[in-house]
């Protein structure tokens, strides 16, 4: 399976081109998500996520190890990985998707709903996420926020650390990727 994904990487990374009706291909993204609640808040960051956009058609591929997931403390990482997400049995979260109605060529910044299907916890659940999109000389970047319904996913939070965990998860992203120059 790894070797797989170096040689969609190395194929991928092959035919990234220009700014505009080429491929991207992003492969230290950031997702971190944020849970509020009277108790706790907990946090974490996950830095290794891959993320290839093709812009000919509007077409975006996200993929992340659950378990890069850092957090502040040990036990809740422990936690997370063990009890929740369960990532010996769910151990990637994936995000397929498009952009709809892609301005070409790239304005310097643009906001677009990128509408997809994201899988979690072996739950698949639609999304429609408002992203900005900025494309800045040798440079393009993709952030946005979006909310996730803990209890869409079935993951299951035991009673005694319900009031711990909210029951909406706050989620951020940012892909950026250098593109090559073009003489």
């Amino acid at each position: 399976m790894n070797r797989f994904l170096l040689l969609l990487v190395f194929f991928v990374s092959q035919i990234c081109v220009g700014q505009t009706g080429g491929r991207i291909i992003t492969k230290q993204g950031q997702v971190s998500f944020f849970s509020h609640t009277s108790v706790e808040d907990i946090e974490a960051t996950n830095n290794q996520v891959l993320n290839i956009v093709d812009f000919s058609s509007g077409e975006v591929a996200i993929s992340m190890l659950m378990r890069a997931f850092v957090f502040k403390k040990a036990l809740m990482q422990e936690h997370f990985n063990e009890s929740y997400i369960e990532s010996d049995i769910y151990p990637k979260c994936s995000f397929e998707g498009k952009i709809l109605d892609l301005e070409q060529p790239l304005p310097a910044e643009q906001t677009k709903l990128i509408k997809g299907l994201v899988t979690i916890h072996g739950v698949s659940k639609e999304l429609e996420i408002k992203t900005k999109i900025e494309n800045n000389e040798n440079k393009i970047s993709f952030s946005g926020t979006f909310n996730l319904q803990v209890a869409d996913f079935k993951i299951k939070i035991p009673p005694i650390v319900a009031g711990n965990i909210s029951k909406t998860i706050e989620v951020n992203f940012r892909f950026e990727e250098y593109l090559p120059y073009e003489n």
